[in-house]
């Protein structure tokens, strides 16, 4: 490039900036009309910048590659996972489309990812949550894992773009994911790419009376689904109501308010806010949509895979104690987002609003604590490692393997034998020994003898005593004011043990 030429333009962008360094306090002499001139004046100086790289940069710039560069760093600058610049053309474009469609060649997880990674803390992909029957699910992935790596390429390291370039792709191939759970076990599981379609809906009457719901995620088709359970049980004169959300990762608002809508018959369901005005709305429940019959009691499973549109729910369900709540504290996701369609077919996701319980509280980042707190059960340092060695092994493959049933008994003896080179209590290695045989098979909707939640909420049901519970249970606001109190006493005994 000619030297005067790049001096000319250097000058030139130097008295511009110097211009607008200027006029700066004249354009904020007025305060109604100061963030205007901001705007203005910031606009003015990303056009001046594109110009000059396009003009000047020593090689040719598509200005595609600078206009995708500038959304991007601004959605990103706003350090918020949920807002994003989605790409017609970019896989999360196309991702954006396999929702719409309901289906895609994947391995069923819903992942989140930091934005920022560093050594003390590496950006690790973690599941949120597996969809059911999907090969995610069916290898025993779990909520709260972490993604290290996929096909030896480190998950810190890449864009969460790049994650689902990886683990996306056509239906019948493989991928290879390393996984770390809880502090120290890690090990590679295979996964087999499916046809993953958006999952709603799953429910059958119990052979005890109760009615068993699995709520897997909120689209358009939830609420009719959920309704045409409802109807069965009724038709069933079922004596009470499980209402699984575990792993839930939400969905669309709009469908969960008119499922929440099938119980609640009155008040607000959910409400959100925001400095756009018509982003501040309420949503009411309608008598007229109201099916379920307030005399027959409800649990609901809650885990911390329960997020977003299933915690409005949970906590709707709560907050007017129609409900007693069974399980985990769930994700904390109390954010709306919208996708808005750009000009050129390209879109963003962008969070637009934060959402209140009908007590009014928001559970971003806090999640809804359970009324009846019922955690997994935790390995020994010895299990973890045990077990970390196991998985790094086709044992489980092998000892499955041309089996067309699996009882009781035979998972057993299979536990068993596995014990004796691999010293962790029989119940894991017998859970992960049917795992592993439904990966190939059909599996049931529910686990009797393994889900310790599921059984103590039946528990609860079939002894009476639900209803007698929910008059002492305490609202999302309730917990959230009792929470901040107990912190500021702790805070204040802690400053007078410093004085």
């Amino acid at each position: 490039m000619n030297p005067k030429k790049l001096w000319f333009g250097a000058a030139l962008f130097s008295s511009a900036l110097l211009f607008f360094v200027l006029a700066s306090p004249s354009a904020f002499a007025e305060q109604d009309s100061g963030s205007d001139r901001s705007s203005d004046r910031y606009l003015q100086l990303f056009q001046y910048v594109f110009s000059f790289i396009q003009s000047n940069y020593v090689d040719e710039v598509d200005p595609k590659v600078l206009y995708e560069g500038a959304m991007k760093g601004m959605l990103d600058s706003l350090e918020d996972p949920y807002t994003s610049y989605i790409d017609s053309e970019s896989l999360m474009g196309m991702n954006l489309k396999d929702t719409t469609t309901g289906a895609f060649g994947g391995v069923g997880l819903s992942i989140t990812k930091p934005l920022v990674s560093t050594p003390e803390k590496p950006a690790w992909v973690e599941v949120a949550s597996p969809i059911e029957d999907t090969p995610g699910w069916k290898a025993g992935v779990q909520p709260g894992d972490l993604i290290l790596s996929i096909e030896g390429v480190d998950t810190p390291d890449i864009t969460m773009e790049r994650v689902l370039s990886l683990l996306r792709g056509p239906v019948g191939t493989t991928v290879t994911i390393t996984l770390r759970r809880g502090k120290a076990l890690e090990f590679p599981v295979t996964l087999k790419r499916a046809l993953i379609e958006v999952p709603t809906v799953k429910y059958s009457v119990m052979e005890n009376g109760i009615g068993y719901l699995r709520i897997i995620e909120f689209t358009p088709l939830t609420a009719e689904r959920v309704k045409e359970a409802l109807s069965l049980f009724q038709k069933e004169s079922c004596t009470g109501l499980l209402i699984d959300l575990r792993n839930n990762p939400g969905g669309l608002i709009t469908s969960v308010v008119d499922v929440a809508n099938l119980f609640i018959d009155e008040g607000v369901i959910v409400s959100t806010r925001s400095r756009i005005n018509n982003e501040n709305r309420e949503f009411r429940a309608s008598k007229a949509k109201t099916v379920f019959s307030h005399d027959i009691p409800i649990v609901v499973l809650s885990n911390r895979g329960s997020a977003s549109a299933s915690e409005i729910l949970a906590g709707a369900l709560k907050d007017y104690k129609m409900a007693y709540l069974v399980g985990e504290t769930t994700y904390g996701k109390g954010s709306v987002q919208q996708v808005i369609d750009l000009l050129n077919s390209d879109a963003m996701k962008i969070t637009m609003a934060r959402y209140y319980t009908p007590s009014d509280a928001n559970i971003d980042k806090l999640g809804i604590p359970p009324d009846l707190e019922i955690l997994p059960p935790e390995l020994t340092e010895e299990e973890e490692k045990a077990l970390t060695e196991l998985l790094q092994t086709s044992a489980l493959a092998d000892l499955v393997a041309g089996k067309t049933a699996l009882s009781s008994k035979d998972a057993d003896d299979l536990a068993l034998r596995l014990q004796k080179q691999y010293p962790v209590n029989l119940r894991t290695l017998k859970q992960l020994v049917k795992q592993e045989y439904w990966r190939t098979h059909i599996a049931p909707l529910y686990d009797l003898e393994y889900d310790i939640q599921l059984s103590r909420g039946i528990e609860l049901l079939l002894s009476g005593s639900v209803p007698s519970l929910l008059p002492g249970t305490k609202t999302v606001r309730e917990l959230q004011e009792e929470k901040n109190a107990a912190s500021l006493e702790e805070k204040a005994d802690t400053t007078d043990q410093e004085i």
